[in-house]
């Protein structure tokens, strides 16, 4: 055992381990569908495919120092540094920082943590506009293990929502109150749309706003339990509340990708274990990585069968699967 641990350990602070940001954190976090939005440049001319990458390498870089420094998982949500180019730098509106490469920085309050990464912001809008539903619901299915389930038929888009009314056009939030009016809607979004509201002072491309068509933005909302929220601070501090839902979650996904496969439930007492026992040690990253490494599931996990070759004589030849 105190062999295993020091081979982990040696693995980790290789240079290679930074797969676990290029890879698990970008499969974890959703950030491939980064690529997928494209929105109008009209209305967002700042943005481009310079600012994207460099959103994606700053959750990459933000993810890879909370497992090079040991810190909490639960820092995820409440780290007051980040990384940040010039690009990226200007679009945060963040001062003195020159160049291509990457420079850890100090964050405001409201942009601290994942939830105020433009990667995330903008991989949960839409090209025209915010979506507090996206975004509510890559919090409960990526941060809390809790998809909602899915809308009913024949329900109408938010985007087929009257945009004006009384000859302004609407606030996303007031968009959002006249589809929730359809009694269909009612029960998800009472849950989902808090969490994406909390978020409507970033604007789609995670940009800081105060107004949304010339109206005050209002970020103020209840979560589920009934927890009053308000805000991207309002929002950290309703997860920290159910900060073991949250690791929870992600010792899940991170088992799934340790193992290269679905959890079952009968990996759920090794998992609950693993939390369990990182908490002893202040929930840091090692104990999480270490505990999935240590289980039953990983260590005896079988390697993937290579791909048999047919010989010239047309047979195959034999392989035998190893154990990682």
């Amino acid at each position: 055992p105190v062999g295993f641990e020091k081979q982990v350990r040696r693995m980790l602070a290789d240079k290679r381990s930074d797969a676990l940001s290029t890879r698990f954190a970008g499969q974890w976090l959703r950030l491939q569908d980064l690529e997928k939005i494209h929105p109008d440049y009209l209305i967002y001319p700042q943005y481009d495919d310079t600012l994207a990458q460099a959103m994606q390498r700053e959750t990459e870089l933000f993810f890879d120092s909370i497992v090079r420094e040991d810190r909490p998982v639960v820092d995820l949500l409440t780290a007051d540094y980040s990384f940040v180019n010039e690009r990226l730098a200007k679009h945060y509106d963040i001062a003195n920082v020159t160049g291509s490469a990457f420079k850890r920085v100090q964050l405001p309050e409201y942009r601290r943590g994942l939830l105020g990464q433009g990667s995330i912001l903008t991989l949960t809008s839409v090209a025209d506009r915010t979506s507090p539903v996206q975004r509510g619901k890559w919090v409960m299915e990526v941060l809390l293990g809790s998809p909602p389930p899915p809308p009913p038929p024949n329900v109408p888009l938010l985007d087929e929502t009257k945009a004006v009314a009384g000859g302004k056009m609407l606030t996303t939030r007031e968009r959002m109150e006249e589809h929730r009016k359809n009694p269909a809607c009612t029960s998800c979004h009472r849950v989902i749309d808090p969490l994406g509201l909390a978020l409507e002072n970033f604007d789609a491309t995670g940009a800081w706003r105060i107004k949304d068509n010339e109206v005050p933005v209002d970020s103020a909302g209840d979560l589920y339990d009934g927890t009053k929220m308000e805000g991207p601070r309002g929002l950290q501090q309703a997860l920290l509340k159910h900060s073991d839902v949250f690791l929870q979650s992600f010792t899940e996904n991170l088992m799934t990708y340790a193992l290269g496969r679905r959890i079952e439930y009968s990996d759920m007492p090794a998992i609950r274990a693993i939390v369990r026992d990182a908490a002893k040690n202040n929930n840091r990253m090692s104990s999480f990585i270490l505990g999935v490494a240590n289980s039953a599931a990983f260590r005896m996990a079988k390697a993937a069968e290579p791909k048999q070759l047919t010989t010239d004589a047309g047979a195959a030849p034999k392989s035998n699967s190893s154990s990682r």
